[in-house]
């Protein structure tokens, strides 16, 4: 007798009113597009819990594919047998024994979710318990904090029993909060807003300013990769790379220099804000860390904003850079970001940029040039490219040297 299902748990969406099933159906989906390379699955749901059905199919790669799918609190391999007391004894010894046991402790915690069945859980506990333990050698019982959890649950269409519990990276399924742009520039902050971003249901599409020739085909190469990071979490993303050099070179001709990273920062907003609306997405979402850079003081940011009404979502609004890259290395896109390729934020930053621009300066200044032009032609001519998992990346990155 094997494992031969994957029960996973929900966790926040338990917390779900009448719309629970509207986020079920959706992890649902997503799960079943993270796991296309196992046809033999079967994926079953209810209000509160979803199993897969293996089918004869490798379980290992399966939960490793689990971990990125946002909305799974946990989940676990199970066995499923019938609500007779005999058989849900020997299921319950033939999990454990699947696992490395000796020199472990354990417990049995049953639940009868059927109360029809005759046995209740404490007699359940007793039972299953007592036979575990005749029938296996160097395993003792330590019912506060064991080694192995042997859950039992008794339901109505059979029992269920699990012995470990695989966290799983919690949030919300993506897709169930809506869509936003990712403003994603080549550093360390912006990949993980996604991230972020995803894990709270947002489905997100990035926008990347390229100002060529100033930035390089490899920081172009170097965006991708990191989209292509994030699929991992999200599936398919749409990445807009945006034709920046004119935008940018009218404001550094213009606007003085000390205001100029303020300007770029509006005008940039004003290309993602139009890509929003022509998308169909409902807010924005940023890399910023407050006081991080001049950028991201609390009066830069007011007068930033000044450009729109959309929402503008922060993920890392209170985060420290060392909360950041820990995040950027557990998701595996800090490497990429640090790879020595300089985006359009970085080749024109000021000397000394204002912290605390004024908005009546910056609109002054910018009234002596007329950006709205090039911000539409630059909004026609944003390249748009839709990337996922096995988007060939790296083959392209190699072909640039």
């Amino acid at each position: 007798m094997k494992y031969d299902r994957i029960l996973i748990r929900y966790g926040e969406m338990t917390t779900k009113g009448r719309n629970r099933n509207l986020f079920v159906r959706r992890l649902k989906d997503n799960v079943a597009e993270k796991l296309q390379a196992f046809p033999n699955i079967k994926i079953e749901y209810m209000r509160d819990r979803m199993y897969i059905l293996l089918n004869g199919e490798p379980h290992e790669p399966i939960i490793d594919k689990l971990k990125t799918v946002f909305g799974i609190h946990s989940f676990s391999l199970a066995m499923k047998c019938n609500n007779e007391l005999n058989e849900i004894k020997e299921t319950a010894l033939a999990a454990v024994k699947q696992l490395p046991y000796k020199g472990k402790t354990f417990k049995v915690s049953a639940r009868r979710v059927d109360k029809q069945f005759p046995y209740g859980s404490n007699a359940l506990n007793h039972e299953i318990g007592a036979h575990i333990l005749r029938n296996t050698d160097g395993l003792t019982v330590n019912v506060h904090e064991p080694d192995i959890n042997v859950r039992v649950e008794v339901r109505k269409d059979g029992t269920y029993v699990t012995c470990r519990d695989i966290p799983g990276p919690g949030g919300l399924p993506v897709g169930t909060s809506g869509k936003a742009m990712l403003m994603l520039s080549g550093g360390i902050d912006s990949p993980v807003a996604g991230y972020l971003a995803m894990k709270r249901g947002l489905e997100i599409e990035a926008v990347h300013f390229f100002s060529p020739p100033f930035t390089s085909e490899r920081a172009k190469q170097k965006v991708i990769d990191l989209v292509k990071k994030l699929t991992t979490y999200g599936g398919t993303i749409k990445l807009h790379i945006v034709p920046f050099t004119e935008v940018q070179q009218a404001i550094y001709k213009q606007v003085p220099n000390e205001y100029s990273l303020i300007s770029t920062r509006r005008a940039m907003l004003k290309i993602t804000d139009a890509l929003r609306q022509r998308h169909r997405a409902l807010a924005i979402v940023t890399g910023e860390s407050l006081g991080q850079v001049a950028s991201q003081t609390l009066e830069s940011m007011f007068v930033i904003n000044d450009v729109t009404t959309t929402p503008i979502l922060r993920p890392l609004v209170s985060m420290d850079k060392t909360e950041i890259i820990e995040i950027a290395k557990k998701i595996d896109t800090h490497d990429i970001s640090i790879l020595p390729y300089e985006d359009c934020c970085t080749i024109f930053t000021p000397r000394s940029p204002k912290t605390k621009p004024k908005k009546e300066k910056v609109v002054h200044y910018e009234s002596f040039v007329d950006l709205q032009p090039l911000i539409e032609k630059a909004v026609a001519n944003t390249e748009t490219m839709v990337i996922d998992e096995n988007f060939a990346a790296e083959d392209e990155f190699e072909q640039l040297f």
